[in-house]
């Protein structure tokens, strides 16, 4: 089986399940009355939330300009046997390289390769060489980022064959070496404030429960409660990067879904000014699915560089590359969703979040 028809089957069943999704939102999903909303399902859409109206400056409030400035990308999905994922990364990276003032972080929120092989990371470095005034990269991995385990000695997707003699730990050390890190998930500060990037620890190999969904450690979920512990009474904003996205409120992911969700939620929940960014579903901004869901947290949905699709899931859009830009104020936030093909702002993905000054 191809790697093309292996993502035609998952996407298929992916589109099978949306019905079934939405006659159990109607049932357990928050009323309508409520002013905050859930996320999307399983890499499908989900009712609009109510985003909260941008609020007006007020008059002490002097906008001295940015303080920082950085590019989410997401869902690049570079694979050595495919030309096109690598062409639009190429595009984004040409936007990003062409910013002035410079962007000061480069961020990857998963799926950086399609299959985590040997070949696509080769790949990935043949483009990333290309660039040498980029800012610095930080990345976390995808469900893709530990695919490795579905292909065969023959470079052949052989599901039957899995774990094709491959491990979790092989995938997980060649992130790691990829990009510098001793964990998959790691935190750096750019002009003081604070970025964490969670990661997926494991895959099917080791933890076949999990599926496509993504497993955080109590490691992993104690050092996060630990670096946000440092932000009590803080009112600098905090920077989450995550990549598959968030359940129901009040329940735990699954499949495709972050599966410690409840308490990821509750170690968020003390603090302010907290913006959280997922990837995986690939949605274009202009598709009428929401975008940006606004919790205790401010949770946004980044669409995809190389695999960009349409409402359904059931289609892609090839002529189109995109990722959120973000500039911080001492007063805000500003998300602008950015399209690479033609270096132009989207529309329908354009957000001014005004950062709270008192606890909550």
């Amino acid at each position: 089986m191809t790697r093309r028809s292996f993502m035609k089957m998952l996407l298929s069943m992916l589109a099978a399940g949306t019905a079934a999704f939405f006659g159990l939102w109607k049932w357990l999903g928050p009323g309508s009355e409520q002013k905050q909303t859930v996320g999307p399902p399983s890499e499908e859409p989900s009712p609009s939330p109510t985003a909260s109206p941008t609020p007006k400056p007020t008059a002490e409030a002097k906008d001295t300009g940015p303080l920082l400035s950085f590019m989410i990308l997401s869902d690049l999905h570079i694979n050595s046997g495919i030309s096109e994922p690598s062409d639009k990364l190429r595009k984004a990276l040409d936007d990003v390289q062409s910013y002035d003032p410079k962007i000061e972080a480069l961020l990857i929120t998963g799926d950086v390769t399609d299959a985590g092989t040997d070949s696509d990371y080769r790949e990935y470095n043949k483009v990333m060489k290309e660039y040498k005034q980029l800012p610095p990269i930080h990345a976390n991995m995808g469900n893709h980022d530990y695919y490795n385990v579905w292909i065969d000695k023959d470079g052949q997707w052989n599901k039957d064959a899995m774990p094709n003699g491959k491990t979790d730990d092989q995938t997980r050390k060649t992130f790691m070496k990829q990009f510098g890190l001793n964990k998959v998930y790691h935190d750096f500060t750019v002009n003081g404030y604070h970025i964490i990037m969670l990661s997926q620890e494991t895959y099917v190999q080791e933890k076949p429960e999990v599926g496509e969904g993504a497993w955080y450690s109590d490691e992993q979920m104690n050092w996060f409660k630990e670096q946000m512990a440092k932000h009590k009474d803080d009112p600098k904003p905090v920077f989450v990067m995550i990549h598959q996205p968030l359940p129901a409120i009040g329940q735990d992911g699954g499949s495709h879904r972050l599966i410690r969700a409840k308490e990821f939620r509750e170690i968020l929940k003390p603090y302010r000014n907290v913006f959280v960014f997922s990837g995986h579903q690939h949605q274009d901004f202009r598709n009428g699915n929401p975008h940006y869901v606004e919790e205790t947290f401010h949770w946004f949905m980044n669409a995809s560089v190389g695999r960009t699709l349409n409402r359904s899931f059931q289609q892609e859009n090839k002529a189109t590359s995109q990722g959120l830009f973000v500039q911080v104020h001492a007063d805000k936030v500003v998300l602008r969703g950015r399209e690479f093909i033609d270096r132009t702002y989207i529309k329908e993905a354009d957000w001014t979040v005004k950062l709270k000054s008192a606890k909550v």
